[in-house]
C-alpha cells in the first residue's frame, strides 16, 4: 500500500466543540499516526460543515452573519484539536471558496447527466438533522428519533438526486464488500434502510434557506448541505469534473471515512450513490463509532452534561492530552458506545498509564542505576530468541493486526498485556534478589530485556500517547521521535552499550491521578 487517506466527518459549525466530536477526531488521529508508522503517505482530512438552516437561525439570533459565525466556531474547533494534539493534514470549510465552486460543478454535472430533476414534494423536514424524515422513521409521538423534535411540515419545489436508480447497485456492493461498513454488525441497518429508499431533495428553495450554495442557473434554490457537506473529502483533494488535481488522483478512493453512527445512512447510501452517478470510485470503508455518554447518559444542552475537552484537561490539570486521549480510545470497542465519568477516567489511566507502564519504567532505570550506574555493557544486551522479544515483536504484530480491521481499544489491550507481562516477568525473576545473590550478568540481563520492552511499547503506544511515549524515549536515552519510528523497523537489541541514565535524570512520565505527587505537582 503506497498510500492512505482518512477523514473525519466535518463538524457542524453551529456550537463548540465537545467531547463527542474530541472522540471521532482523537480516534482518526490514533489511526493516522498508527499508519504513519507502517507507510510513507498518509493523508488525514478534517474539517467544518458551514451552511444551512441551523446556521442561519443561529447567526441571526446573534446579530451577525452566518460566516462571521462560522469564522468563530472553525477557529474554536482549530483551538481544540490543537489542544489534543489532532495530527491533521488539511482542515477544510465548506465555506471555502473553491469547494463552493466544485459543488456548483457537482451539482451541474448531476444535471447533465439526468440524475437530478425539479420536482415539487411536501414532506417532514427536520431541521437538527438537516433531513427530510419518513413518518416510517419518527417515534411513536412523531418525533425525530435523534433529535426528539417534531419535524415541520415543508412543501417546496426543489431539485431530486435519484437515488432510487442506485439502490440495486448499492445493496449488491455492500454486500460483496463485508469491509465497505465496519463494523460488519452496521450493514444490516443499511441493507434495511435501503429496502424502502426514495429519491431524495438535494436543494431548498432560497426563501426557505438563503445561507448555501446556490444552484448555477437557478438563483430560486440552495444546494442542500448533504451534496455539499459530503462532496469535501474530494474537493479538499481538488477534485473537478473537469480537471482533477494529482492530489485527488493520488489519496482518492478514501481508505476510511470515520463518521458518527448517526449519520451512516448519509454516507453509506447517499454519498456512495453521489460517486456511483458521477463515475468515480467508492471509498473502500465506512468506520462508523457509537456515542459518548456522560456518566451513562446522553450528553444534552437541557440536561447540561454536555462536556468539553478543555474541562476535563483543566480538572485534572493535565499538560498534555495524553491521558485521556488514551481513554476516549479504550473506553468502548469499536462501533459501540463509550462512557466517560472522572472516576472512570482516573481509575483507567492510572492503572494503565501509571501504575502498568509508567512505573515498569521507572522501577526498571532505578534499579540499572543502582546495580550499574546507569550503564549497559555489551555483555548486557540479550538476544531476541529470549522469550520476552519473543513476546514484544508478536505483540506489534497483534496490534497492526487489529488497526488492520479499526480495533483500536483491542490494539490498546494487547500493549496492555505485553507491559503486564513484562511486569510479572520482572517479579518473577526479582533482579533485586540476583543482585543481592551477586548474579550481576543474570540480573543485567533482566534489565535490559525491560528497557527494551519499555522502548516497543512506547512506540507501539505512540499513536494514543505521542507526549508520554516521547518521555519515555528520552528516559531511555533515544535520540529519535517515538512517532517518527516505524514498526516494521522494531528489531530487539538496538538500545546500545553505554551510559543510559543517571539518578537525577530518572522522573515518572505519567503522574497519578490525584495522588501525593500528582497533588504536589499541581500546587508546584
Amino acid at each position: 500500500m503506497t498510500k492512505f487517506y482518512l477523514t473525519t466527518a466535518i463538524d457542524y459549525a453551529n456550537g463548540a466543540p465537545h467531547i463527542g466530536h474530541a472522540y471521532e477526531k482523537i480516534q482518526t488521529d490514533v489511526l493516522a499516526r498508527h499508519f504513519r508508522q507502517r507507510y510513507d503517505d498518509v493523508y488525514f482530512l478534517t474539517g467544518t460543515d458551514e451552511h444551512g438552516i441551523k446556521i442561519q437561525k443561529t447567526a441571526a439570533s446573534m446579530g451577525i452573519t452566518p460566516k462571521e459565525l462560522c469564522d468563530i466556531n472553525a477557529n474554536k474547533f482549530k483551538e481544540c484539536w490543537a489542544g489534543l494534539d489532532i495530527s491533521y493534514d488539511k482542515f477544510i470549510r465548506t465555506t471555502d471558496d473553491y469547494h463552493e465552486a466544485i459543488v456548483q460543478k457537482i451539482f451541474k454535472k448531476l444535471q447533465d447527466k439526468g440524475d437530478i430533476y425539479k420536482h415539487s414534494y411536501t414532506g417532514l423536514y427536520c431541521s437538527g438533522c438537516e433531513s427530510f424524515l419518513n413518518p416510517r422513521d419518527l417515534t411513536e409521538d412523531g418525533l425525530c428519533p435523534d433529535h426528539l423534535k417534531k419535524p415541520e411540515e415543508v412543501k417546496e419545489e426543489n431539485y431530486f438526486f435519484k437515488l432510487s436508480k442506485y439502490k440495486d447497485r448499492l445493496i449488491e456492493h455492500i454486500k460483496n464488500n463485508p469491509e465497505f461498513i465496519m463494523p460488519e454488525f452496521r450493514a444490516n441497518e443499511v441493507l434495511n434502510q435501503l429496502e424502502h429508499i426514495e429519491d431524495i431533495s438535494v436543494s431548498r428553495s432560497k426563501d426557505s434557506v438563503s445561507w448555501g450554495i446556490p444552484v448555477l442557473g437557478d438563483d430560486s434554490q440552495i444546494i442542500y448541505v448533504w451534496i455539499d457537506a459530503l462532496s469535501n473529502y474530494i474537493t479538499a483533494l481538488g477534485y473537478d469534473p473537469e480537471n482533477p488535481d494529482e492530489a485527488y488522483k493520488k489519496y482518492w478512493p478514501a481508505n476510511a471515512h470515520v463518521i458518527g453512527k448517526d449519520i451512516l445512512k448519509f454516507h453509506a447510501i447517499y454519498w456512495p450513490a453521489f460517486l456511483m452517478a458521477l463515475d468515480l470510485p467508492l471509498p473502500k470503508t465506512i468506520l462508523a463509532h457509537g456515542w459518548i455518554t456522560i456518566d451513562q447518559t446522553k450528553m444534552s444542552k437541557s440536561i447540561g452534561n454536555v462536556i468539553a475537552p478543555k474541562d476535563v484537561m483543566d480538572s485534572f490539570n493535565l499538560e498534555t492530552p495524553d491521558a485521556f486521549r488514551y481513554f476516549m480510545m479504550v473506553t468502548a470497542p469499536t462501533g459501540r458506545d463509550g462512557n466517560y465519568s472522572d472516576l472512570d477516567f482516573k481509575e483507567r489511566v492510572n492503572a494503565d498509564l501509571a501504575n502498568n507502564i509508567g512505573n515498569l519504567l521507572n522501577r526498571t532505570l532505578n534499579m540499572q542505576v543502582k546495580y550499574f550506574d546507569g550503564e549497559i555493557k555489551p555483555e548486557f544486551i540479550t538476544s531476541p530468541d529470549n522469550e520476552i522479544a519473543k513476546e514484544a515483536l508478536k505483540t506489534v504484530e497483534l496490534v497492526k493486526a487489529h488497526f488492520d480491521k479499526y480495533e483500536i481499544a483491542e490494539a490498546a489491550q494487547e500493549i496492555v498485556n505485553f507491559a503486564n507481562t513484562v511486569n510479572k516477568y520482572v517479579n518473577d525473576t526479582a533482579p533485586w534478589g540476583l543482585a543481592k545473590e551477586e548474579k550481576m550478568t543474570e540480573c543485567a540481563h533482566v534489565l535490559y530485556n525491560v528497557l527494551e520492552s519499555m522502548r516497543f511499547i512506547a512506540t507501539m503506544l505512540a499513536p494514543y500517547t505521542p507526549n508520554i511515549s516521547q518521555d519515555i524515549y528520552e528516559q531511555l536515552n533515544r535520540s529519535e521521535k517515538a512517532t517518527d519510528m516505524k514498526l516494521d523497523d522494531l528489531k530487539w537489541g538496538e538500545i546500545p552499550a553505554g551510559k543510559i541514565t543517571e539518578k537525577e535524570k530518572i522522573k515518572p512520565v505519567f503522574l497519578r491521578l490525584d495522588s501525593e505527587i500528582a497533588g504536589a505537582s499541581k500546587k508546584g
